[in-house]
């Protein structure tokens, strides 16, 4: 607790009055909204840019690069920073500069003009991203936890599924830059809303490390790439030095913040069982989530022959579930221990990635349907209980901390997924989809009995 902030004491472990939660929570979904849904949106725009800007295809991908290297580079010192000023001003910071990012890139007359309004739009993006989680927890009192993370998982499920849908039907009336422009008035808004209703957090005594937080940035940076890599035909060599490099400056990192009240890589916080577990089965379900959203397309377009639009319709259920299931799960995580619950939702989801894999040779849409939702209702089971834990077991005055932990490991995740599907397909040809399908329900099995491992962590509910 901050003794800088008496009057605040009772926001940071009871939540927000009612009335008071509803707009901070609507201020903060707003936000996470508009940054998940630039996470892809731009990506259906990007012939249109690149015929406007006359540019080549693989120049205009860099709009897509740019956001996700400002993001991913600045995960850990973001969070590290809003445990020593705030969650709130960083938040606030973060809204700004991702409206004002916004408008820059919808009113870019050139490629660098874009590049540099859609790295400004990644940092606030990763600003926002880096405490979320953190934000939810002070914001929702602890008997509704469980609920605040489910409306959480939501927003961020609905976000990316809708991504494409909303590009493409801002694209059907109106110009690219549109897809931008479009953020600014939610931006304002949410901007001057969470001035009036977002708390004030507890903040460090310590001094922001630089220096630390450039290696993080580094590591991260080095550590991305270079899996990321492992499966597109880079170097061997190449590969294997940027992940050294990575590790050397991990390393580095951890011996330099060694004894440091809140260190920029929160190793300190890995010496608790229940976020060490909890941070480790979120590794193991976002890379089965991206194992299924990788080799799918190419399962259904190249093997089944089905059209692109068809795929978009066919992949929908699995977000749609994970939606309905989330705040769910939030309501039973505050009744039942997160181990049992994370448990059984990794083993639905190891279920139904075996269900998808071994689809019939002409399945109909029922066949494809129905499994996708059993992959969405493990997957939306787990998410809800396992954020709540993890979050749960960091002490207040490190939330920002614990918070670029979750973004962190959804990362990783993610890119690990996608690099190990990209291997299977090198390895497999035409059936490495199903490979790949198949090492997801691994990894989904892994993940559920190490959530079991909990129960024996923490002898309490998460």
């Amino acid at each position: 607790m901050d003794a800088r902030n008496p009057e605040n004491a009772s926001v940071y472990t009871d939540g927000l009055p009612a009335e008071r939660r509803r707009w901070a929570a609507l201020t903060i979904f707003t936000a996470l909204a508009m940054a998940s849904l630039d996470t892809a949106i731009a990506n259906v725009a990007l012939p249109a840019m690149a015929t406007d800007l006359n540019v080549s295809p693989a120049e205009v991908v860099w709009v897509v690069n740019i956001y996700q290297i400002a993001m991913v580079t600045t995960l850990l010192p973001f969070a590290a920073l809003g445990d020593i000023v705030g969650l709130k001003r960083l938040y606030l910071v973060g809204l700004v500069l991702f409206t004002a990012g916004s408008l820059a890139c919808a009113f870019s007359t050139s490629l660098p003009m874009l590049l540099v309004a859609r790295a400004a739009q990644g940092l606030g993006a990763s600003s926002v991203m880096s405490i979320n989680t953190a934000m939810v927890r002070f914001i929702y009192p602890r008997r509704l936890l469980g609920q605040g993370f489910g409306w959480n998982a939501l927003v961020v499920a609905i976000s990316f599924s809708v991504g494409p849908t909303v590009a493409a039907g801002v694209l059907s009336v109106a110009h690219w830059p549109w897809l931008f422009g479009i953020n600014v008035p939610f931006g304002v808004v949410a901007v001057f809303v969470a001035m009036k209703t977002l708390p004030e957090t507890p903040r460090g005594e310590h001094a922001f490390d630089m220096v630390a937080a450039l290696m993080a940035s580094a590591c991260l940076g080095l550590f991305i790439y270079g899996l990321g890599s492992v499966g597109h035909g880079v170097n061997p060599f190449v590969v294997i030095g940027v992940l050294i490099g990575a590790l050397l400056l991990g390393i580095l990192l951890v011996r330099r913040q060694s004894g440091h009240p809140a260190p920029m890589l929160p190793v300190d916080l890995f010496r608790r069982p229940m976020f060490a577990l909890s941070a480790l089965t979120a590794f193991f379900s976002f890379s089965t989530q991206q194992f299924g959203l990788v080799s799918l397309p190419f399962l259904f377009e190249h093997t089944l022959g089905l059209t692109a639009v068809a795929t978009g319709l066919l992949i929908t259920p699995w977000s749609v579930v994970v939606g309905i299931m989330a705040p769910i799960a939030g309501r039973l995580s505050n009744r039942f221990p997160v181990g049992i619950l994370g448990g059984i939702g990794l083993a639905v989801l190891s279920v139904g990635m075996v269900l998808l894999a071994t689809l019939p040779a002409h399945p109909s849409v029922a066949d494809i349907v129905w499994r996708m939702a059993v992959c969405g209702c493990g997957f939306g089971f787990f998410q809800t209980p396992n954020m709540r834990a993890l979050m749960g077991s960091a002490p207040p005055e490190r939330a920002g901390g614990a918070s670029g932990i979750v973004a962190t490991a959804r990362l990783i995740g993610q890119t690990s997924g996608a690099t190990l599907t990209a291997l299977c397909f090198g390895w497999a040809g035409a059936s490495g989809p199903t490979y790949a399908l198949m090492l997801g329900a691994v990894f989904s099995g892994i993940g559920a009995v190490v959530s079991f491992f909990r129960l024996a962590a923490e002898p309490g509910r998460g």
